[in-house]
Order: C-alpha cells, then sequence, then structure tokens
C-alpha cells in the first residue's frame, strides 16, 4: 500500500475561544494525507491494486491571531470516484498565499481529472479526460512566467498522448493556456512521478522526460508559450531526480 506521508511536526499554541468561523473561511491549509483505501478502481497504473476513497486536510483556523487552532476536515468520495495518486500536494494558489490541495482524481467512467481541494471542499478542477483508465501525472505548481498568478502542470496520459498540459488559478478558477507534445513523466507501475518543477536564478522550468525517454527535458513557460530543451540524456528515473538540482 503506497503512504505517500508527508508529517509535519507542528506546536499547539493555545488560545482564547473564538466566535465560530463559516467553514472555509479564514482557514488556512497546513497538510493533507490520503485515507480509507480502497480496491474499487482496478487500475493499477501506480503498481497495485489501491487507491484512496478520502482525503484529510488539516487546517489553522486561528488565521490572524496569535498561534494555532488545529482542525481535521475529511473529505470523502462517492463510490464512483478515487485519488489515483502518490501523495496530496499543498501548493500555494498565488499573491494572497491561499494555499490548497493538488490531487488526481478518477472516475470509474470519464477517468482522471486533477483537482484542487481546501478545507471547505472541492475548490475547481480540470476536466475529466472523458475514459476510464485514463490518468494524469502532476509536475508542479508555480509562477510560471513572473506575473503573479500560479500556473499548474501536469502529463495528460503518460503512457499513451504523453501531452504536457498547462493551466492558471486565477479569480477562483483554473484557466486552461497552453499545451505541448511529445513529454512525459510516468512509467506504468512506478510508484512516484519523478520530475517537477526547478526553481533556478529565479527561473522555474517543467522537468520531465520526452517522449522516447532518451532525454531529461526543461520546459518553460512565458508571453509566448511553452518552449522545451534538452538538459541530459535520460539514463533511468534518477536523472530526472538529478535535474531538479540547480547547475545540472
Amino acid at each position: 500500500m503506497r503512504l505517500g506521508r508527508y508529517i509535519i511536526a507542528l506546536l499547539l499554541l493555545c488560545v482564547p475561544p473564538m466566535a465560530a468561523q463559516e467553514f472555509g473561511v479564514g482557514q488556512e491549509v497546513l497538510w493533507a494525507d490520503y485515507a480509507d483505501p480502497t480496491t474499487r478502481y482496478q487500475h493499477g497504473v501506480l503498481g497495485d491494486a489501491e487507491e484512496w476513497g478520502a482525503l484529510v486536510i488539516r487546517v489553522n483556523t486561528c488565521v490572524g491571531c496569535a498561534g494555532l487552532r488545529i482542525e481535521k476536515r475529511k473529505i470523502t468520495l462517492p463510490d464512483t470516484r478515487v485519488f489515483e495518486d502518490v501523495t496530496p500536494r499543498v501548493i500555494v494558489l498565488g499573491a494572497n498565499q491561499q494555499r490548497a490541495v493538488m490531487v488526481v482524481e478518477s472516475d470509474v467512467s470519464r477517468g482522471a481529472r486533477l483537482s484542487l481541494y481546501d478545507g471547505a471542499g472541492l475548490i475547481d478542477a480540470t476536466p475529466y479526460i472523458g475514459q476510464a483508465f485514463r490518468w494524469l501525472a502532476p509536475i508542479g505548481a508555480a509562477d510560471l512566467d513572473g506575473d503573479g498568478q500560479v500556473e499548474i502542470a501536469y502529463i495528460d496520459r503518460p503512457h499513451l498522448t504523453k501531452r504536457l498540459r498547462l493551466w492558471r488559478f486565477s479569480d477562483g478558477k483554473l484557466h486552461h493556456l497552453a499545451d505541448l507534445d511529445g513529454l512525459t513523466n510516468h512509467r506504468i507501475g512506478w510508484p512516484d512521478i519523478p520530475g517537477g518543477v526547478r526553481s533556478c536564478g529565479g527561473a522555474h522550468e517543467m522537468i520531465t522526460a520526452n517522449a522516447d525517454w532518451s532525454q531529461v527535458m526543461a520546459t518553460t513557460y512565458t508571453d509566448k508559450g511553452l518552449t522545451t530543451r534538452a538538459v541530459a540524456p535520460y539514463t533511468g528515473k534518477e536523472s530526472l531526480t538529478r535535474a531538479m538540482v540547480c547547475g545540472d
């Protein structure tokens, strides 16, 4: 069973009780993990038969006051969906430092989509791929073009289509920006997704492999669109990990 656990040590500081807050308002996402393992979606793209039926998010409801008040939110999916993922990723969505949890969520008839959650539930999601057992592999999230808004990237069907898709989060929604074919970041059975977004000298690059797994690629996004270049020969999964280090 994939664990995909992040352990964060938190010092809990007691503060006087506050007035009740509206659910989802004034909450800071701190940590997330999957729960409720299930075998109801028999895809196995990550090397085992188990996926996840729920997402647990810990939030700080003491935003703007001294200390932390940590509460747990559990988001349970209906029986027609699972989290088909390695681990939930806590990301920052923009200049206001709003945090969200980025996950891969799959539907039994429509395949995968990339979804953003907070303690109140779903914020927004990309469209489902549209067919069962079709998956996507996240690359990461960053302000790729320096405009103050966050872009989110993934590989659509890394074993078949091998297409990088890029979305921007603005005005509370995900907006599609650009696609680039010929890139991938996962092989069937791998329990992890290597590569990601590296930040070197103030510039952000998305690290993947090319479609035939011969080269490690670095892809950038500007107002002119997506451009990619080879940075090293692909010699195995570890070559993607090495490329995440600046200077390589």
